[in-house]
């Protein structure tokens, strides 16, 4: 199981997180701190696994952002790491080449596309097409909220006027 996920800048700053396991505020601090000033001091070549308290951190760089998941010791890494470039592939797909700004510009959408992804640490959906059409789902419901909400603003600025 999927303990949480962050994803961290190359200047070590939060860019999302997520946990799925019970953690103080403090504790989430402490294991931010912890797990950025490792994942971000270790050197290229190395493997993408670090042991961390009792657990394990599998992460990958992608451009400027390094997306990490911490799970069990008896999970496996490397479905891990293919979970990792799932989210990844279904934020290109969704931004066109997702970077930094993307995330931080529009945090909320990141979140809902890993709570489609992932739900209760676990991997939820594995079609990219399925998340899609959610996602575009949603946009089209913002968007005629959108609509309707400035009809009725309209309408309303007309009787006060009137």
């Amino acid at each position: 199981m999927i303990q949480f996920v962050l994803l961290i800048s190359r200047q070590g700053k939060v860019r999302l997180t997520k946990w799925y396991s019970p953690y103080t505020q403090k504790e989430r601090a402490k294991a931010i701190r912890e797990i950025s000033s490792s994942v971000l001091s270790r050197g290229a070549k190395l493997c993408n696994i670090v042991e961390w308290k009792d657990k394990r951190v599998v992460y990958k760089r992608y451009a400027s952002l390094y997306f990490c998941m911490c799970i069990d010791p008896s999970d496996n890494e490397l479905a891990t790491l293919e979970t990792i470039h799932h989210f990844v592939e279904i934020l290109d797909r969704y931004f066109g080449n997702v970077c930094e700004l993307d995330l931080i510009f529009n945090f909320h959408k990141a979140y809902f596309i890993l709570d489609e992804v992932l739900m209760a640490g676990e991997l939820q959906e594995s079609s990219k097409k399925s998340v899609a059409r959610v996602i575009a789902a949603q946009d089209q419901l913002v968007e005629s909220a959108k609509e309707q909400q400035g009809s009725i603003s309209n309408i309303i600025k007309q009787a006060t006027q009137g």
